[in-house]
C-alpha cells in the first residue's frame, strides 16, 4: 500500500510541487528506497481544513504511518529507515553531522544587506570543510554510497545554488571541485529528477525572505 505524504505546493501553483527542502529530502528518501507513495500537494497560503485537522501545526512534510500522520524530516527519514531497512540509508555516525551548518550560513548570507558582515566568509568555510571531507572520503559523505545525509544536504545545495546565483550573483568558487563534482552527481540522479521544484519556483519561495 501506498503510503500518503504531504508536501508544499508551489506559490501561485497550487497543483506543482513547490520549493520545500525538507519536503525533497522525505521524497528523496521515498524515491531511493523504491517505496510507492501518493503526494498530497498543499498549498501553504491556503492550507485545506482536512489537513489542518490531521495535522494542527499545518508544516510540511507529514506522512502518514499506520493510521497516524506524522511530522518534521527527521522523524519521518528514521521511520522510512526502521520499517523499510533495504536498501540502507544510514549515515555512519562521524559523518551524520557533515555539512550540517551549510543551510543555516547560506541562509545569513543570502539576507545579509552588509558585505563586511562576515556572512559570505561563513558560508565559505562550511562550503570548504565540505569539500575537504569529500576529497578525504568521496565521492559521497560517506563514500562510494549515498546515505541519509546526502538526501539531506542536496536539496539544502541545490537552493543555495538557485538561491545565491538569483539574488547575490554568486556561485560556489570554482576551485571548491569536491563540492562541484558532487552536487553535479546529486542533481542528476532519477531520484532527484522526479522530486525537484522548478527553478523559478525556489526563486519565488526565496524572494520574501530576501526583501524583508
Amino acid at each position: 500500500m501506498a503510503l500518503e505524504i504531504a508536501v508544499k505546493a508551489a506559490a501561485g501553483a497550487p497543483n506543482v510541487l513547490g520549493d520545500c527542502p525538507f519536503c525533497q529530502r522525505v521524497l528523496l528518501t521515498l524515491e531511493e528506497k523504491k517505496i510507492p507513495y501518493s503526494t498530497h500537494l498543499i498549498n501553504l497560503s491556503d492550507k485545506p481544513q482536512w489537513f489542518l485537522e490531521v495535522n494542527p501545526d499545518g508544516k510540511v512534510p507529514v506522512v502518514k504511518f499506520d493510521g497516524k500522520w506524522v511530522s518534521d524530516s527527521d522523524v519521518i527519514v528514521g521511520i522510512l529507515e526502521e520499517k523499510y531497512p533495504q536498501p540502507s540509508l544510514v549515515t555512519p555516525p562521524e559523518s551524520a553531522s557533515v555539512g550540517s551548518k551549510i543551510f543555516g550560513a547560506f541562509v545569513t548570507f543570502l539576507k545579509s544587506k552588509d558585505p563586511n558582515d562576515g556572512s559570505e566568509q561563513a558560508l565559505l568555510a562550511q562550503l570548504k570543510d565540505l569539500d575537504e571531507h569529500l576529497k578525504n572520503n568521496g565521492p559521497f559523505v560517506a563514500g562510494e554510497n549515498v546515505t541519509a545525509v546526502d538526501l539531506s544536504l542536496a536539496p539544502k545545495l541545490y537552493h543555495l545554488i538557485i538561491a545565491l546565483d538569483h539574488f547575490k550573483n554568486w556561485t560556489i568558487p570554482q576551485d571548491l571541485a569536491h563540492v562541484h563534482n558532487y552536487t553535479k552527481l546529486l542533481f542528476s540522479r532519477e531520484s532527484f529528477e522526479k522530486t525537484k521544484a522548478a527553478k523559478e519556483y525556489v526563486i519565488a519561495g526565496w524572494a520574501p525572505k530576501v526583501n524583508a
